[in-house]
C-alpha cells in the first residue's frame, strides 16, 4: 500500500507524544531505544510495499481474482486502520515495551503463517494478524521514541527514524521483486523474522517498560464500532467493485448493499460512541471543531487515498500489461521514496517560513497531474517515457505535503489532542488507501484491453481525489493553522 509514505505520515506520533523537562534525553540507552524503533517500525514499512510487488505471483500460486487480491492488501490494512489508536492506549495502561514487544511476537508469527499458506483464505488471515501486530507495535513504538527524547535530540530521532524508514521503502520493492523473481513469493514474508528477532532482543534489554501516569479507560466500545464498521465498508465495496452487473447475480449485489448498509450504521454509532465519551474516547469529537484540523483530515483521507490504490496498481499493470519482471517493477517506484527522502527537510522548512497553506494546496495538484500522466503506464513507450515522469510528478507533490503535514496536523489542535490527532491522522492515512484498494477490485480481476482500460480509469478518479485533497487544504487551511479548544 503506501507503506513509502508511512514514515511521514507517522512521525507526528513520535513528535506529539508528551515533552520531557529540559535536557538533551532521559533514557540511558537512548540510541538502542532508537534502534529498536527502527527495527519494530521496519516490519509494517517493508512488508506492505514488497506485497504489493507480489500480488500477481501471489494471484497465479493461489488462484486468486480481484476481490481475493484485495484482501491480500486490505487484511493487513484494516485492522491496522481501526485499531492504531486502540493499540497506543493498551501501551499506555499496560506498558509499551511489553505491547511493542506483543506486536513483533504477533507480527512475525503471523508471517510464517503468511509463508506457508497453503490457501488465499490462509494467507488472508495471516495478513489480518500481521496488522493485529502492527497495530500494537507501530504506536508504541513511536510513542517509547517520542518519550526517550527531548529538545533538538528528539528532533534528530524522529529525523533518523523517518529517514531510514524511507530508505526501507525504497528497498522494499526492489528486494521484494528480487526475491519474488529467485525464490518465490513465499520468501517475501520470511525477510521480516531477522528484524524481528532483533527488535525484540534490544527491546528486553534496552527499553524500559513505562506506563503513562494517567490514562482513561480504554475505548473497547469505539474499537469494536469502528472494526466491525470499517470491515462491513470493506466487504461491501471490494464484492460491488468485483462484479460487474452483467456477470453477478441480483444476490451478490444486493449483499453489497446490505453489508455498505450495515457499515455505515455501525460508523454512524461509533460516532455517536464517541461523543458519549468526551475527551475519553479514543477519537475525540472535539478535534473536529477545528477547521484546519478537519481540512487536513480530508487532504490526508483522499491524498493517501489516491496514492495508494495508484501504489497498488502501477506494479501490478506493469508486470501484467508490460510484462516487466517482479523486480523491474519493483525498481519502477524507487522515485517515489528517494525524491521524498531528498526534498523533504527542505519543503518542511519552507513551510515553517511562510506557512503550509500553499504547499499542502499545490502538492495533491502536482500528483494530480502525475495521476494523470500515469494512464500512460502500460501501453506503448519505455519506462523513461511514462511510468518515469508520472512518478517523478507523484513524487514531486507528495514531497510538497508529507513534511508540512506532520507539522500542521500537531499545530492545529491544542497540546491535551496532539498525540490522538497525530494517530487519527495516521490512520486515516491507511483509511484512504483500504478504501481504495476495496474498491479497485475489478482492475485486479481484468487482463489484457479491459485492464489497461480499468486501470486509465482508476488513475483518473485518483488524479480527483488529489484535487479534491489540494482544494479542501486551500478552503479549510489558514497560514497561521488555529488550534481545537479543549471541550469540557
Amino acid at each position: 500500500m503506501t507503506q513509502t509514505m508511512h514514515p511521514a505520515c507517522d512521525k507526528a506520533i513520535a513528535q506529539g507524544a508528551p515533552q520531557q523537562a529540559a535536557g538533551v534525553t532521559r533514557t540511558p540507552h537512548a540510541n538502542w531505544v532508537l534502534a529498536t524503533c527502527i527495527l519494530a517500525s521496519s516490519l509494517a514499512f517493508i512488508d506492505g510495499s514488497v506485497v504489493n510487488v507480489g500480488l500477481p505471483a501471489i494471484g497465479q500460486s493461489l488462484s486468486a481474482g480481484g476481490a481475493g487480491l484485495s484482501w491480500v492488501v486490505n487484511g493487513y490494512t484494516l485492522p491496522l486502520s481501526a485499531l492504531l489508536l486502540i493499540g497506543g492506549a493498551l501501551g499506555d495502561v499496560y506498558g509499551r515495551r511489553r505491547l511493542l514487544m506483543l506486536g513483533v511476537v504477533l507480527f512475525a508469527l503471523a508471517s510464517v503463517l503468511c509463508a506457508a499458506a497453503p490457501s488465499l483464505g490462509w494467507l488472508v488471515a495471516g495478513r489480518v494478524l500481521q496488522g493485529l501486530g502492527a497495530a500494537l507495535l507501530m504506536p508504541n513504538s513511536l510513542a517509547i521514541l517520542g518519550a526517550s527524547f527531548s529538545g533538538v535530540a528528539r528532533g534528530r530521532a524522529v529525523g533518523t527514524w523517518a529517514a531510514v524508514g524511507a530508505a526501507a521503502g525504497a528497498v522494499g520493492p526492489l528486494l521484494g521483486g528480487w526475491l519474488i523473481d529467485t525464490m518465490g513469493w513465499r520468501a517475501i514474508f520470511f525477510i521480516n523474522l531477522p528484524s524481528a528477532a532483533a527488535a525484540l532482543a534490544l527491546a528486553a534489554r534496552y527499553v524500559p517498560n513505562e506506563l503513562a501516569a494517567s490514562h482513561p479507560p480504554l475505548d473497547w466500545r469505539g474499537a469494536t464500532l469502528a472494526a466491525a464498521g470499517l470491515t462491513a465498508m470493506t466487504w461491501g465495496l471490494t464484492v460491488a467493485s468485483s462484479s460487474s452487473p452483467e456477470s453477478s447475480s441480483g444476490g451478490s449485489q444486493a449483499m453489497a448493499v446490505a453489508a455498505l448498509g450495515a457499515g455505515a450504521v455501525l460508523l454512524a454509532l461509533f460516532v455517536w460512541a464517541e461523543n458519549q465519551r468526551g475527551n475519553a474516547a479514543m477519537m475525540p469529537l472535539a478535534l473536529f471543531s477545528s477547521a484546519p484540523f478537519i481540512g487536513l483530515s480530508l487532504l490526508t483521507l483522499l491524498l493517501y487515498g489516491a496514492l495508494g490504490g495508484l501504489l497498488v496498481l502501477v506494479p501490478y499493470v506493469l508486470i501484467q500489461a508490460s510484462g516487466y519482471s517482479a523486480t523491474q517493477a519493483g525498481a519502477a517506484l524507487l522515485p517515489l521514496p528517494l525524491v521524498i527522502a531528498l526534498t523533504s527537510s527542505r519543503m518542511g522548512q519552507l513551510a515553517t517560513r511562510r506557512g503550509p497553506r500553499l504547499l499542502l494546496s499545490v502538492g495533491p495538484m502536482i500528483v494530480a497531474v502525475g495521476c494523470v500522466l500515469a494512464t500512460r503506464i502500460g501501453g506503448p513507450g519505455s519506462y523513461w517515457l511514462t511510468t518515469l515522469p508520472a512518478m517523478a510528478l507523484i513524487a514531486i507533490g507528495m514531497a510538497c505535503a508529507v513534511a508540512p503535514l506532520t507539522t500542521a496536523v500537531l499545530a492545529s489542535v491544542s497540546a491535551q489532542h496532539t498525540g490522538v490527532a497525530s494517530g487519527l491522522n495516521s490512520a486515516l492515512a491507511r483509511l484512504g488507501g483500504l478504501i481504495a484498494t476495496a474498491a479497485m477490485s475489478a482492475v485486479l480481476a481484468a487482463q489484457g484491453a479491459e485492464l489497461l482500460a480499468l486501470y486509465k480509469m482508476a488513475a483518473w478518479v485518483a488524479a480527483g481525489a488529489a484535487v479534491a485533497a489540494g482544494l479542501s487544504a486551500w478552503m479549510l487551511l489558514k497560514d497561521a493553522t488555529g488550534a481545537v479548544k479543549p471541550s469540557n
